[in-house]
């Protein structure tokens, strides 16, 4: 198995001027907008004098091109030194760009340039990091485990030139590609399928990637988690021959005694069955991406270490296969979490909650601040927010930090509250608490109670339930490929710069 460190990015060049030479296989990708006359129209930059603005709107018009948000159109240019123009519209105009209208734009002309390898690009005139973080998303494939017959016989996105003016420009070029480069290393966790990449492999993996950017890594085998009393990830794995593990990431970054603390904590069942309460076969086989949150994790803390955030970030990961067994658990177990809390198992296929407890004590035990979790945790997400939007829950101050953060950068993810009275449905005949509430309704809330339970007092804590999110079953669009998205990678990032900048 191969345990080398994640994607890599193609090579981001920044310039001021549009080069002359060097560039002739390019295609040059511009934002237009629909203006007045309808018609699509060139957004404005240093970079195309009149000339090459005339031409390239004779071409567009001439093809009917309006402009409109997500339209590509490819016209050629003979007075620039390129292969081929790519206007992709942004709508109509206006005087501020969304960093995400940026980010979908330039997702949306790579994917329609799937086998360019070389691309300049004016878009970056109006947001650099937004431009770099939708060329390289809106590039990536996962082709690893195609053979000759099927691999895309086109080559990958290997260079980006962006232009800009911008003072700050290569900075933010650079922080564009190691964000896009997490996030595409969270989706290669999880396109991975569950044959290859298992709870030993994928902590394995984990720690190589950890250690090739000084994190300090620890692995807990399924020996060290039994000795430990890690009773929800042990019994969740003990169903598979694949045993679980633990792994915990540090990025030391804090200086001085009042530097921030931030816990990280994701799911990471590598394959969901359900156990005993076993799934339906339809679409079981999208369970692989089961340990999407813990993915993101992972691709946020090494992300931190890359950037070199001034806070301690600690990431506290639980892996596990819930397989139905001999030796699985049953409906009606009890097991003991990690800290001494007693849980009755009514329902098998609730185990992400039952490994995210444990992970949750282990990391309140080293005092954070903040906590931050997130997991693929119930498909009651999905019906009450769709395909696209994460649940925020969590502490009202923090969990309304997270969800405003995570809308900023287009993640999108919403506050969502925890009632108190359904603290009750967990209650237990037998332990102090039930993995599953006995209603049918409010599934998303009653697992976010649950949580809540093994959090230390004085933490602030958010829970980030990307069921849905964390894995696109659809039509690609924008920057999002079908499998494996990454989110919310970029959410938990913005959260620790945040943290970072104002404490």
């Amino acid at each position: 198995m191969s345990t080398a460190p994640g994607y890599q990015s193609p090579t981001v060049t920044v310039s001021a001027t549009l080069p002359k030479r060097g560039i002739g296989s390019a295609v040059l990708i511009i934002p237009v907008v629909t203006g007045d006359d309808d018609q699509a129209t060139v957004v404005t930059n240093p970079f195309l004098d009149a000339e090459a603005v005339g031409e390239i709107e004779v071409a567009l018009r001439a093809l009917g091109a309006k402009g409109g948000t997500d339209q590509t159109t490819r016209v050629l240019a003979p007075s620039l030194p390129v292969a081929s123009v790519l206007a992709v519209g942004l709508g109509k105009s206006r005087d501020e760009w969304p960093g995400d209208a940026i980010r979908r734009a330039a997702g949306v002309a790579a994917r329609s340039l799937n086998g360019t390898e070389n691309v300049v690009t004016t878009l970056s005139e109006l947001d650099v990091e937004a431009t770099v973080e939708g060329l390289i998303l809106g590039s990536y494939r996962f082709s690893e485990f195609r053979s000759a017959k099927t691999a895309p016989k086109e080559p990958r996105l290997a260079k980006v030139t962006v232009l800009s003016t911008a003072k700050n420009a290569k900075a933010d070029a650079a922080r564009g590609t190691n964000v896009a480069t997490a996030v595409a290393t969270a989706r290669d966790f999880i396109n991975t399928p569950p044959s290859h990449l298992y709870p030993d492999e994928f902590a394995k993996r984990a720690r190589a990637l950890g250690e090739s950017v000084g994190l300090q890594v620890e692995v807990l085998d399924e020996k060290a988690l039994v000795k430990g009393g890690y009773g929800g990830i042990v019994g969740v794995g003990k169903g598979s021959e694949r045993q679980p593990r633990l792994v915990r990431l540090t990025h030391k970054g804090g200086k001085g005694r009042k530097a921030k603390k931030v816990a990280l904590v994701g799911k990471g069942v590598t394959f969901d069955t359900g156990g005993i309460s076993i799934k339906p076969a339809a679409n079981m086989h999208h369970m692989t991406s089961d340990m999407g949150g813990a993915a993101a994790v992972i691709a946020t803390v090494v992300l931190a270490a890359k950037q070199q955030l001034p806070i301690d970030v600690v990431a506290t990961v639980p892996m596990a296969e819930n397989m139905p067994s001999s030796s699985a658990q049953r409906p009606g177990d009890v097991l003991t979490q990690y800290g001494g809390i007693t849980v009755e198992v009514l329902n098998t296929d609730a185990e992400g909650r039952l490994i995210l407890a444990d992970a949750i004590v282990r990391a309140c035990e080293d005092e954070p601040d903040y906590l931050i979790e997130t997991s693929t945790l119930t498909g009651a997400q999905t019906v009450a927010l769709g395909s696209r939007t994460p649940g925020v829950m969590g502490n009202d101050e923090f969990r309304d930090r997270v969800a405003t953060l995570s809308q900023s950068i287009g993640e999108n993810g919403w506050a969502m509250p925890l009632p108190e009275e359904l603290k009750d449905d967990l209650k237990s005949t037998v332990a102090d608490l039930a993995n599953v509430s006995g209603s049918r309704y409010a599934g998303m809330l009653v697992a976010g109670v649950y949580l809540r339970e093994f959090v230390a007092e004085g933490v602030q804590w958010a829970h980030i339930d990307v069921a849905a999110p964390a894995y696109n079953t659809g039509a690609p669009w924008g920057y999002t490929g079908k499998g494996g998205t990454g989110v919310p990678t970029r959410t938990m990032f913005a959260v620790l710069e945040d943290i970072a900048e104002k404490g």
